[in-house]
């Protein structure tokens, strides 16, 4: 099983058909994507479950829906083990970006952190769970693939948010505010804390 996010409402890929409730049942291989977006945004539908026989093909076959963005992100902790969120859209969020031509997934990720926040230093410790969101971009649907990785650095210098990214805040937060942050943050983010 798999979820993909539309804002916080998830699309769940699965083998298994089960009665409607607070979701509706779609086959994958006939489904219009754009149709069950459009209703997860404009309804009450609280899911959406998209159903494919073989569960090894689940997600490749997703995949041929939507373009793909491939992105990587990180999980920084520092040495007080508080960990590294950027503050954007009105919302706390983990530093992520898009992958680079070339470019390994590890290295997009490392990038992108030190880009968004000004950190560096970052060592990766152990890839963490790929989050899957999608988001519209010139009135086109597109499915983002995020790879994430647990970091770790000792750096101890100015957090500087990257403005042009539309970034306000950087900051490490301890287990407590981090707890608060998950009130104000995305469904995808929250699998990760």
């Amino acid at each position: 099983m798999y979820k993909i996010f539309v804002g916080d409402k998830p699309i769940i890929l699965t083998t298994k058909k089960e009665e409607e409730t607070y979701f509706k049942n779609y086959k994958l291989k006939k489904v219009d994507i754009a149709k069950v977006i459009r209703k997860l945004n404009k309804t009450k539908l609280q899911e959406a479950r998209l159903i494919h026989k073989n569960k090894d093909k689940l997600l490749r076959k997703f995949f041929k829906k939507l373009p793909n963005v491939i992105a990587g992100g990180g999980k920084v902790y520092n040495a007080n083990g508080d960990v590294l969120f950027i503050y954007r859209n009105d919302k706390w969020d983990l530093p992520k970006g898009k992958a680079e031509d070339g470019e390994t997934i590890e290295v997009t990720a490392i990038r992108e952190v030190e880009e968004e926040t000004g950190v560096t230093g970052l060592e990766i410790v152990k890839p963490l769970q790929t989050t899957y969101h999608i988001f519209k971009r010139h009135g086109v649907f597109k499915l983002k693939i995020t790879y994430w990785f647990e970091m770790k650095t000792n750096f101890n210098g100015e957090l500087q948010p990257q403005e042009n990214e539309g970034i306000t805040k950087v900051k490490w937060l301890n287990k407590k505010k981090i707890k608060k942050a998950m009130t104000n943050s995305y469904a995808n983010i929250k699998l990760l804390s």
